[in-house]
Order: C-alpha cells, then structure tokens, then sequence
C-alpha cells in the first residue's frame, strides 16, 4: 500500500487544487473529526478522490481555507457517505458542493437493510473495509500511517460505490426519489440551536424539584463553558451521570462534593471549585427553570390517547398504512416520511381532509414532492377513517 502526505501547506494546497481540477468524473469527499474527544465539531483531516488526479488528505487546521479548491470544484458531483455528518465541517473552512451524491442516504432509499460504509462496499463491490479507526482521536499529530491508509481508502472506493449504487437506483425506478433527497441534503439546516441545551444532560428526567433542575442547569453550563475554553469534549471532563448524582443529592458543602463517590471524572476534583460555584449559583438563584422544556414539541405518542385521542386515532392508523406502504416500496418507512412530520400533521390537520389538503400540510413541514406524492392519499384515507365509529365503518361496508 502506498505510503501517504498529509498537506499541510498553502503551498501543496494550491499544488493540488491543480491536480484535482485536472482530474473527471465525480469528486469522492470526506472528512474526520475528534468527537468524543474535542469540544468543536471541526474536521481535522478532508479526504479528496477523484479518477486522474489521485488522493489527497488535507490538513484543515494547517490550511485554513479551502475558498479557491471550492471555487473550482463546487459545480461538480461530490460523493459523500451520509453527508449530513460531514457537510458542517466542511462548510467550515469553504468547501460548500451544490450538487451531491449520498451513497448511504441512497443504500437507505434502496431498503438496504445496513448502511454503513464497510457493510455497503463489502456487499456491493466484494471488498471488506475495516472500520476500526472511525472513532479515533483525529485531532493526533502526527497521524499515525495506519490511520492515513484507513482514511485514504474511505474515499478511492467512493466513486465505484457510486456507480454501482446508480445503477441499482435505475433499476428500482428510484433515481428521481434520490435526486429530490440529495438536494434536501444540500438545504437542511443541520445544526438546530436549541433554546436550553442543558435538558440535553443524560438522566436529566430522573431529576426532580425544580431547584435541582437549577443545580442541573448550572452544572451544565459551567462544564460547558470550560469544554468550550479547552476544546475538550464535556464527557472527558466530568460526566454526565456525575453531574445528574449531584444535582439530586445537593451537596451542603464543597467537602460533601469532593465525598461524592459518584462525581467523577479527570476535572471532578482540579476544578472543584467551579463545581461548588455551579451548586451554590443553582441554590440560591431566583432564575428557576419550569420542570418541562418549552419549545414547539408535541406530546410524546403514548399519551395522545389521553390528551387528544382523535389523535391517537389518526396517527395509528396513518402510521400503518404507512408501513405497508414503506414495505411495499423498499422504503424504510422514516424515509417514506418523517415520523415528525406524519406527527405534526395527525395533531393539527386541515379543517377538511382530502389528499390534496394533507399533500399542502405535509409540503409545509418540509416533504418532499416524492414523499407528498407517495403519502398524501393514504394519509388522508387513513385520517377520514379514524373518524368512523364501528356503526359508520359496518355502513359503509354494506
């Protein structure tokens, strides 16, 4: 296997803009990051393939931006595999594609029952692709050898993937399905801000009394804030489960705190100070929060039967047909359409259900036309018999 350089240079960044405009067909994308490691989520290393030109793996944090390589490659197919994960990153230091091709989005489209990248390559081009340096520190230097062939392989086996993945697409009439879901791709806001993050802490619904729920809050954001300065991931710091066993048995003092057996982590004891400054702030601060999280939520499914059964009633029913339909088609049925979606609409539906009336509330939370066009009938079906009573549904039988 060929040895690998990492650019690292503004010089051989500009010396492989070259080689890549150089090359055709499709442009083969990746990017690793250092998640479970580093606070920001960054790419600290980009992968690049593309037939006649070769591979080529960036450094970000050495380059800075990718501006004049994006400018030239932008208008070309750029294949990533589930490119949600990647677009972000790469979004970060300029390289935005306006055309893309996902080949685990389109493995889903396809009812492929594993998408992962190894799983997908082994059964479709015969090659078996070891995984085990995907969850690695990426943010190392140097990196080691091993880790570069990885990474390298990710990409040069993209282009064929493609192209076999194309095909099936053809054959299972699904090109126009994958086309309409790449270019959602392209437009998703993929980071949603969330208005408080802290509800995000594992074990957090385990928590009662509100001013514990301070003490949570603050425990937090305190963390946060210090992750955020070290670019540290928050887990590597103190864990969420030690911040969850410390809101709930708020220590009276800052010894009780260091007693705690369950507190752990690397900073649970050289930054104590700050925990304690975190307990006392959620203590005694007039800024409580409420016990729920606010927001646009809707109920979770299993207490619809009691808060709005006619809800109940047509999610159940439009959530069935749904399946039939998914199976039907090869679909998985959270492709055929988003489980918040048929939520949404099953809560508040048009004052008059018709499939044309359900294809406009789908087309507002975001369907897609293939989505509205494949759902929208049995949906509404679905709705208008829920609204049956046993009397109604022997009627129309006769």
């Amino acid at each position: 296997m060929a040895e690998h350089t990492v650019i690292d240079t503004r010089d051989g960044y500009r010396a492989a803009v070259d080689l890549i405009v150089a090359g055709d067909g499709p442009i083969a994308v990746d990017a690793e990051r250092a998640s479970g490691f580093r606070y920001s989520q960054r790419a600290y290393l980009i992968q690049m393939f593309r037939r006649g030109s070769g591979t080529f793996l960036f450094d970000p944090p050495a380059i800075g931006r990718f501006d004049e390589l994006n400018e030239a490659i932008a208008g070309d197919e750029w294949v990533l595999h589930a490119a949600t994960q990647d677009l972000t990153c790469l979004r970060e230091v300029g390289l935005d594609p306006v055309s893309i091709f996902d080949t685990e989005l389109a493995a889903r489209l396809l009812g492929m029952p594993r998408v992962g990248l190894g799983t997908v390559v082994e059964e479709l081009l015969g090659i078996h692709l070891a995984k085990e340096h995907s969850a690695a520190d990426w943010s190392t230097r140097p990196l080691p050898e091993p880790w570069l062939d990885y990474a390298a392989l990710d990409v040069e086996l993209l282009p064929d993937l493609r192209d076999a993945i194309a095909a099936l697409l053809v054959e299972a009439g699904k090109t126009e399905i994958a086309r309409q879901e790449f270019a959602d791709e392209l437009t998703r806001a993929l980071s949603v801000q969330r208005s408080e993050p802290w509800r995000r802490l594992s074990g957090i619904h385990s928590i009662r009394g509100i001013r514990n729920l301070a003490v949570a809050r603050e425990l937090w954001t305190s963390r946060d804030a210090l992750a955020r300065q070290l670019d540290v991931a928050p887990g590597r710091l103190v864990p969420d489960a030690s911040l969850t066993a410390a809101a709930k048995a708020m220590p009276d003092s800052k010894r009780a705190l260091a007693a705690m057996r369950e507190f752990t982590g690397r900073a649970s004891r050289t930054e104590l100070d700050r925990w304690w400054a975190a307990i006392e702030a959620g203590r005694t601060t007039d800024d409580l929060p409420v016990l729920r999280g606010t927001g646009e939520s809707l109920p979770p499914p299993r207490a619809w039967a009691d808060r709005n059964p006619e809800a109940d009633a047509r999610l159940k029913g439009a959530r069935a047909a749904l399946t039939t339909l998914a199976e039907q088609l090869s679909i998985p049925l959270e492709n055929l359409l988003t489980p918040d979606t048929l939520r949404r609409v099953a809560w508040s539906p048009p004052a008059e259900v018709t499939p044309s009336s359900i294809a406009e509330a789908l087309a507002e939370h975001g369907a897609r036309r293939w989505q509205i066009e494949a759902t929208s009938q049995s949906i509404a079906q679905a709705f208008v018999e829920s609204r049956q009573t046993p009397d109604d549904s022997s009627e129309a039988a006769s």
